[in-house]
């Protein structure tokens, strides 16, 4: 048998967004306003960092909405679809948080399933199930906004959990935004602030 029939398994990374939780963060905490188009993350850039951050054969893009009011943003939805991600619009009751429950329950699937995982958000309830996927023969990271990010997610940063900054690591963005948050002195550019 030769070595070309013999091949290896072929590698996926599962991306999670947390469309809500990104959404939140950069409109009431980054920019205080809705983000105007051009301040929207590239979503195809979150996945082309997916498929490149592990070297991964495959991703697999989900992206988590909220359709409790029975109505799913089309556009949205057709764009997504587009670029290749799959959308997941959940509906529950109004005390549920859907959102997060879907992502809890796909983290939780994904325990038994080769595979790296990304998950876009800097919401603490997740770092359970983040956490019980960490180990040997697995990648897992987050994207976010560092300065945002839960202090229950930094920790698992000691367990393994990697940390991409959305804007300065994965590049989802075409303007820079205006963000206070610690640089390290290999990024410092001085020309920026004068």
């Amino acid at each position: 048998m030769s070595t070309d029939a013999i091949s290896a398994p072929r590698r996926t990374t599962y991306v999670l967004v947390d469309g809500e939780n990104i959404d939140a963060t950069l409109g009431g905490s980054i920019l205080g306003s809705r983000p105007s188009p051009e301040q929207r993350p590239r979503w195809e850039r979150v996945l082309d960092f997916g498929k490149q951050a592990w070297d991964a054969d495959d991703v697999k893009g989900l992206f988590f909405l909220n359709a409790s009011n029975g109505t799913m943003p089309m556009g949205f939805i057709q764009a997504l679809l587009a670029i290749g991600f799959q959308p997941i619009p959940l509906a529950g009751e109004a005390h549920e948080k859907v959102v997060d429950i879907g992502i809890q329950r796909t983290l939780d699937a994904l325990v038994d399933r080769a595979g790296d995982v990304l998950l876009a958000s800097h919401d603490g309830d997740f770092a359970p199930q983040l956490a019980q996927l960490l180990g040997p023969g697995r990648n897992v990271g987050l994207l976010a906004f560092k300065e945002f990010t839960s202090t229950q997610l930094q920790h698992l940063g000691d367990g393994g959990l990697e940390i991409f900054d959305l804007e300065t690591e994965v590049k989802a963005f075409n303007v820079q935004l205006p963000r206070l948050r610690i640089i390290s002195l290999d990024e410092f550019d001085p020309l920026r602030y004068l």
